[in-house]
């Protein structure tokens, strides 16, 4: 991130010092936990609820000042940002549960879109796709048999025979994450209409790899859930900052379990004795133990803190598996920059997927543009100011006209924070169970049946504190 010292984006919770539950009767040594748990994202969170609630002491160090990670709001001097542009899907199943666990329900926190927007290029053109089956089932109905003017259909029908192999793969074989997207495209024989206004937004828009580097497997691994949910596939904009919204009751529900966290204490290394972990040692050299570590940071944050265990075989998958960045760029301006919130995908531009957001997530805003870069590798090691022609120039090429309208810009970049979804890299992802002593791994790069979602982290964090309970 540009700015190092980020506050919380709205609200300030007290986090109050662990108070002993009556049910755990075990004598704790000064810094003494069961569990330590360095990160208070969405995996750190899960993890922590679910000690938490079987009355184990635990401590959650964070970096940042705010909890949500990479579903954090926050201020950058002066602007309200989010870090990147996030959607809520109809179909996650651990999310919502752990929220309504700690008193938020999914319908308060976002609003439903039916439908998306495809804009085509120079063309002031766009195709509309549903993406409700039942509770908008007349926009997905139009968005097959319509749409003639931008897509034939002979390029609709060009999509069949690839949707319907792959997703008979995704169940029956892992052989997909040998092709990326463009190349199963190829095999079967997609028009190239249909990869370019289809394809490239269902990869590139959602997970900022183009294509030609997605993993097939990840590409359809994503979207195999909505099958059997297909009645709760929709897409939903959030109302408000994620770390107010979601991240902070989680904490405050942890918190009243008798959790403990400590902001801006960053983790530098783990602590080890006789080939096991046995705590955590902070950037200020404070030292805490525990019986059971849990390392539910970044994956490029976990590979420092665990340099001490890189020797080890039981982390050669972690240590192997690359990493990708993100660059989001939001626009505070003095008008809407579009008719509606809904999300919207730029093909055949850097301009990946955007949303107007000032009736949703940044309501107090007169117009609020957030948009998801692609070539983010790129775009993250350039200032806003170099950024700001180029999104100006791609987004005309839209249709989208801002010149004159702008009060503020922000990068929000995360370099190098994801495990890189492309082809190749699925058989990397380490379980939550290490094999060594005392420690235990989440993250949504962790090996779940999710990929890099909100869902999958939380997942992740189920299983870590499934396997540390397990340990205890």
């Amino acid at each position: 991130m540009e700015n190092e010292n980020k506050e919380l984006y709205s609200k300030t919770y007290s986090f109050a010092p662990y108070e002993q539950s009556r049910h755990n009767t075990k004598k704790y040594k000064p810094n003494e936990y069961d569990v330590i748990i360095a990160g208070a994202g969405l995996s750190g969170l899960s993890c922590a609820f679910e000690l938490a609630s079987k009355n184990k002491r635990i401590l959650i160090l964070e970096t940042h000042p705010y909890a949500g990670g990479r579903t954090s709001s926050f201020d950058d001097n002066g602007m309200k940002v989010e870090s990147g542009l996030h959607r809520y899907i109809g179909y996650y199943s651990a999310l919502p549960s752990l929220l309504k666990q700690c008193g938020v329900k999914i319908n308060d926190i976002v609003t439903w879109e039916e439908k998306t927007d495809v804009l085509i290029k120079k063309q002031n053109k766009k195709l509309v796709l549903g993406v409700a089956p039942f509770f908008g089932f007349i926009k997905t109905a139009r968005s097959i048999l319509g749409n003639n003017e931008v897509l034939s259909a002979r390029d609709k029908l060009s999509l069949m025979p690839f949707f319907l192999s792959g997703f008979t793969s995704y169940v029956f074989s892992d052989r997909l994450d040998k092709y990326s997207v463009a190349e199963y495209a190829n095999r079967h024989k997609v028009s190239e209409k249909a990869k370019r206004l289809i394809l490239e937004p269902l990869s590139t828009g959602i997970f900022f790899r183009p294509p030609e580097n997605y993993s097939a497997y990840a590409f359809f691994g994503l979207f195999a859930p909505a099958i059997p949910k297909f009645y709760k596939m929709r897409i939903g904009a959030y109302l408000g900052g994620m770390t107010d919204l979601m991240c902070n009751p989680i904490v405050k529900k942890v918190q009243s379990l008798g959790g403990e966290f400590h902001f801006k204490e960053p983790v530098d290394s783990v602590i080890v004795k006789d080939g096991g972990v046995v705590g955590v040692k902070t950037k200020s050299n404070k030292e805490y133990f525990a019986e059971q570590t849990v390392i539910a940071t970044t994956l490029p944050a976990a590979k420092k803190i665990l340099n001490p265990l890189a020797d080890r075989r039981e982390l050669i998958k972690l240590f192997r598996l690359p990493c990708m960045s993100s660059c989001s760029f939001q626009l505070e301006l003095d008008r809407p920059s579009m008719k509606k919130d809904i999300t919207t995908f730029g093909p055949g531009t850097d301009l990946v997927s955007l949303a107007e957001q000032s009736r949703t997530t940044f309501r107090e805003s007169k117009g609020r543009l957030s948009v998801i870069l692609g070539n983010a590798k790129e775009y993250s090691n350039k200032q806003t100011e170099e950024i700001l022609p180029s999104v100006l120039k791609q987004l005309n090429s839209l249709g989208i006209h801002l010149d004159g309208h702008i009060i503020d810009a922000r990068k929000v970049s995360e370099e190098n924070d994801f495990y890189s979804l492309d082809k190749g890299n699925q058989h990397l992802r380490p379980r939550q169970r290490t094999g060594i002593k005392g420690l235990t791994l989440a993250g949504d790069y962790t090996l779940t049946s999710s990929f890099a979602t909100m869902e999958g982290a939380v997942k992740s964090g189920k299983k870590a504190a499934k396997n540390c309970l397990q340990s205890l």
